[in-house]
């Protein structure tokens, strides 16, 4: 999750677009001008309501623990977007774009680690999973209309209170069609590899925990007299 808001805070920081993602909640941090942490948790607990609405069921599990990601990778955009803004600002337009590649290499990384580590989706990608399922869609279609809706609804807020594209942009492009052709690269390629030192660190950490377990109290019965016996007999 890090380096999944290092990402978008580079990309931020590039001031081409962000990611279709991150376009609405960016476009109500330009609008409003609450931190980008802060819109990123309305945005996605505003994504488990409509959730709820179109599924029209409610587990309390699941979305306790969409609202606990929502909150963890908002404060994650804030903190990383703090360390990214205390490097020098890219000037040149040639240095923009290399924070917009370095940005798309980062989040894919991010999204490598994510699903080789089997976390629960984000409340964004949930919602795709059911628009899919509502509209009988296939997911990479359903994928499809969320990012162009999160496109447009961000454009639309920008254009209305800031008077530009906002946080849509030339990068909003670039990440729509290169994010998940590196994903797919670097599954082919690490992705094993990432499972496999994710496992050993597991088998590790269980050991760990069997060897800090208490040991079973020691039963010192036999040591001591019972009642009514004459201890120096024993």
């Amino acid at each position: 999750m890090f380096f999944l808001s290092a990402g978008v805070s580079l990309s931020i920081q590039a001031n081409l677009g962000v990611s279709p993602v991150s376009s609405l909640p960016y476009a109500l941090t330009l609008t409003t001008g609450i931190s980008i942490g802060m819109m990123t948790i309305a945005a996605n607990i505003m994504f488990i309501v409509i959730q709820i609405f179109l599924s029209k069921r409610f587990n309390f599990r699941e979305s306790v623990v969409q609202i606990l990601i929502a909150f963890l990778f908002g404060f994650m955009m804030d903190f990383t977007l703090y360390l990214i803004q205390m490097m020098p600002a890219p000037e040149s337009l040639l240095m923009r774009f290399v924070f917009v590649g370095l940005s798309l290499f980062v989040v894919s990384f991010g999204l490598l680690g994510y699903f080789s580590a089997k976390f629960p989706l984000m409340p964004y990608d949930e919602l795709t999973h059911v628009i899919s399922e509502k509209f009988r869609m296939q997911f990479g279609k359903a994928k499809v209309a969320s990012d162009l809706t999160n496109v447009i609804a961000a454009a639309v807020i920008c254009l209305i209170f800031i008077n530009s594209p906002g946080s849509i942009g030339i990068g909003t492009l670039l990440a729509a069609y290169f994010v998940g052709k590196i994903v797919g690269w670097m599954m082919k390629k690490y992705q094993q590899h990432l499972i496999e030192w994710t496992g050993q660190r597991n088998a590790i950490a269980e050991e760990v925990i069997e060897t800090a377990a208490p040991e079973k109290e020691t039963v010192f019965e036999d040591e001591f007299p019972k009642p009514g016996e004459n201890p120096t007999t024993l």
